[in-house]
């Protein structure tokens, strides 16, 4: 009888015997993503920024933030200038791009309120994900990417629209305390 057992019968006696070496793990997006929504929403804790790499950056069209510190002034500062913020929907999808390496797509829209006006926007937020730290954090809104130098037919436009998103951010930074953790 031990002649006529194929090697996948025997995989599967051993994997129902508890000796199998595979398990599968969850998406990196499943430890991320509830930490974004909490960014998003205004609800942000300093556990939060833990998703982070120390060196990461954070880009929208109005800042570009680097290092912890800075993105936690950019995400601390949404609730000092919209009354109501929030991801309304969403759905993920993760791509592996190498050991270690994935990329996080969130589509998503997301809803805030302006002077009692509300403003709802289709963003594509890219995460770039090494060793389950996110590395890079890029919010396209209307799913178009970032004005920058590669990205703008004028080079020099590009250059400008960066150096605009980095004094937005650098003035930020410095009216949230520098990166400080909001007292509870």
């Amino acid at each position: 009888m031990d002649g006529n057992i194929s090697q996948k019968d025997e995989n599967r006696e051993c994997c129902i015997k508890g000796a199998c070496e595979y398990k599968p793990r969850k998406p990196v997006s499943d430890d991320i993503v509830p930490h974004i929504l909490n960014l998003y929403g205004s609800c942000a804790t300093p556990r939060d920024f833990e998703i982070y790499a120390p060196n990461a950056s954070f880009e929208d069209p109005l800042m570009c933030a680097h290092g912890v510190k800075q993105i936690k002034s950019a995400f601390y500062s949404i609730s000092k200038v919209f009354s109501e913020s929030r991801i309304v929907e969403y759905s993920v999808e993760q791509k592996a791009k190498s050991a270690g390496k994935q990329e996080i797509l969130i589509n998503s829209k997301q809803h805030y309120k302006f002077l009692g006006r509300n403003i709802d926007l289709i963003s594509l937020i890219k995460l770039y994900v090494e060793d389950g730290k996110v590395v890079r954090h890029e919010d396209w809104w209307y799913k178009k990417p970032i004005g920058n130098r590669e990205t703008i037919k004028f080079p020099l436009v590009g250059h400008l629209m960066e150096r605009l998103r980095r004094g937005s951010m650098l003035a930020t930074h410095s009216l949230m305390g520098f990166g400080k953790d909001p007292s509870t």
